[in-house]
């Protein structure tokens, strides 16, 4: 059970790397002038990947990967079973968020077609940013990844994340009981409320797509809280201080703040990549993903929705 637990919890933690990596850590830095080291426990790691263009064009659009581990406390390998690939448009302020369910079948760089989940455990963030990346056509500049632990302390060190239940959720298996309508979750409901895949048709899909929803939904909430100077960077400090930086320098926290500063959730579109049976329990990418990686590439905007 405890195995278990862990597993799923990793699964949802993705979602929200993104909204306090962008909205808090860095934001932080650009209004205090300075960039808090790592202190107590780790909620989140955010690395520079190998491969990331050291002189960007002005305006050009920014990928990221956010990414939930199995992991459990004390380990250092594990598969990426959340996967969010985010871009963003600077110019327009515009972006999209491609959720990738974790058994989608992928070619992984030197270890043949599995389950893009495996990239992780193989290779690390390395090695699942260059996996995403020649799947969906785009270079990955940065990723983003969270475990069980840090899901929880993220999100009650947010004070809680406010979500929009669509559907009536009464699930045993993970807790979730929830009415339809808006419920403030801290972070033990939100952990239920996001591994709840057995009260939809799809499953495991429709979790995924609702791991991008929560994304938007406390990248939102970042940015309403506004009680004022003092309150706001105590916020954003504590959050801060429990992020771990790997090849992360002043230029990138600084364009990473500019970003988190400048993006409107209302303003990000939220899409499931097409997938459908493959060969074992891998999914299969189907045809129409081709268009729909082209329009995301080229600008992080779809046009054609």
């Amino acid at each position: 059970m405890v195995r278990r637990r862990r597993l799923v919890g990793a699964l949802l933690a993705a979602p929200l790397v993104l909204a306090l990596a962008l909205g808090g850590l860095v934001t932080w830095w650009l209004r205090a002038g300075t960039l808090p080291l790592a202190s107590g426990a780790t909620w989140m790691t955010v690395q520079k990947t190998a491969t990331a263009d050291a002189t960007p064009r002005p305006g050009a659009p920014v990928f990221l990967l956010a990414v939930g581990t199995d992991a459990r406390t004390g380990e250092t390998v594990a598969r990426g079973d959340a996967i969010h690939v985010i871009g963003v448009n600077p110019t327009t302020g515009q972006g999209t968020i491609l959720d990738i369910p974790r058994d989608t079948g992928a070619a992984i760089p030197g270890r043949g077609t599995d389950k893009i989940n495996a990239a992780m455990s193989a290779g690390g963030a390395d090695l699942l940013a260059r996996t995403v990346s020649n799947l969906v056509g785009v270079p990955i500049s940065y990723v983003i990844t969270t475990d069980f632990d840090g899901f929880i302390g993220m999100v009650d060190g947010l004070g809680g994340v406010t979500v929009n239940v669509t559907r009536r959720s009464v699930d045993s298996f993970s807790g979730a009981n929830f009415e339809v309508g808006p419920v403030r979750m801290n972070g033990t409901q939100a952990l239920a409320f996001n591994r709840n895949r057995h009260s939809f048709p799809t499953g495991d899909l429709q979790r995924s797509e609702n791991q991008g929803y929560f994304i938007l939904q406390a990248l939102a909430q970042l940015r309403a809280q506004d009680p004022g100077p003092g309150a706001t960077l105590a916020l954003l400090g504590n959050l801060g201080r429990h992020a771990r930086l790997v090849n992360l320098g002043w230029a990138d926290a600084y364009r990473l703040g500019r970003l988190g500063l400048s993006l409107d959730p209302a303003n990000v579109e939220n899409v499931l990549i097409p997938v459908g049976s493959g060969v074992g329990s891998r999914l299969q990418v189907q045809p129409s993903a081709g268009a729909l990686f082209a329009d995301f590439r080229d600008d992080a905007i779809l046009q054609s929705r």
